[in-house]
C-alpha cells in the first residue's frame, strides 16, 4: 500500500493502520453468516510519526469522540460486499476524518449591513404602515 497523503498536511505510512475484519451485519444471503468483510481500520495517534504534536492535539480534539481512552481513532466500514473494497472505504474515510480535523477553519470577517438596505427596509415599514393605515375604518365626520 502507498503512503497516504492526508490533504497537504501529512503523509502516512500505511504500516501505521491496523486493520481487523469481523462479521457484518445486514443483507448477505448465505455469504453473510460465514465471511468476515466489515473492515475496521485502527490509528494510534500516540504512536503515530505522520503528525507533529501540534497536529496531534488537534486531531484528539477534533475527533474526540472517535478516539479511545488509549488514543486509538477507529473507523468502520461495512457497506460494501467485499473485505477489499470496505477495507478501502474504511481508509478513505479515515484520510477524510484526518484532512478535516486537520484543516483550519478559516476566519470569519465581520461585516456590516449597508445602508441601503436598512434604508429600504424603513421605506417598506412605512409604506406598509400607510397602507394599513388607509385601509382602516374611520368613523364619519
Amino acid at each position: 500500500m502507498q503512503p497516504l497523503a492526508i490533504g497537504h498536511h501529512a503523509t502516512l505510512n500505511p504500516d501505521e493502520l491496523a486493520f481487523e475484519f469481523t462479521r457484518s451485519g445486514g443483507p448477505g444471503g448465505q455469504n453473510v453468516n460465514k465471511v468476515n468483510t466489515r473492515a475496521t481500520v485502527r490509528l494510534d495517534l500516540a504512536a503515530c510519526t505522520a503528525f507533529t504534536p501540534e497536529q496531534t492535539a488537534r486531531i484528539r480534539r477534533r475527533l474526540a469522540t472517535r478516539i479511545s481512552r488509549d488514543g486509538v481513532l477507529r473507523v468502520v466500514a461495512s457497506r460494501h460486499r467485499t473485505q477489499g473494497a470496505n477495507r478501502d472505504a474504511a481508509v478513505s474515510r479515515l484520510v477524510e476524518l484526518l484532512t478535516a480535523a486537520l484543516d483550519r477553519p478559516k476566519p470569519r470577517r465581520k461585516t456590516r449591513v449597508p445602508a441601503s438596505v436598512k434604508r429600504h427596509r424603513r421605506e417598506d415599514k412605512t409604506r406598509r404602515s400607510q397602507q394599513k393605515r388607509d385601509r382602516a375604518w374611520r368613523s364619519q365626520e
